[in-house]
């Protein structure tokens, strides 16, 4: 399986409050939509599949809203396309496909997500990296290290 593209095509994000005290937050993937795609543009042994896909945030109480949506273009071996396709009728998707899938909208959504909070002064859906002080019970680390 090889990643041909994806691109959003729906960015909406709303804040209704500016109180933000006790916020949950929950994320929601869902995908609408994977069929297979047929264009002069891919070689003929290439077959290529199209999803579409929302991605949401929601933080309650009925504080704020994100909600991304997009196409995800995927290149699949001919034995692989119809696993895909049939389990997608049953909603039942090989586990591999799966969660490639779902990691990479959750990549990509999660990035352009992350700015959306930050333009609209919302809290992030996911932790961030920080540094803390050292405690002083632990043994410092040497200021200078000697080579020889």
């Amino acid at each position: 399986m090889k990643i041909l593209g994806l691109n959003f095509t729906k960015l909406n994000a709303e804040k209704f409050s500016i109180e933000a005290k006790g916020v949950k937050i929950g994320t929601h993937i869902d995908l609408s939509e994977i069929r297979e795609v047929k264009s002069d543009f891919f070689s003929s042994k290439e077959k290529v599949l199209g999803v579409k896909f929302t991605y949401e945030i929601d933080y309650d109480p009925n504080f704020a809203k994100i909600k991304l949506a997009g196409n995800i273009l995927i290149s699949v071996d001919d034995s692989m396309i119809n696993k895909i396709l049939e389990g997608w009728k049953t909603k039942d998707l090989p586990e591999d496909f799966r969660l490639s899938i779902f990691n990479l909208i959750l990549k990509k959504s999660s990035l352009k997500a992350l700015q959306l909070e930050e333009e609209l002064n919302i809290p992030l859906h996911i932790a961030m990296p920080f540094l803390k002080p050292q405690d002083s019970k632990q043994t410092q680390m040497p200021s200078k290290i000697d080579s020889k």
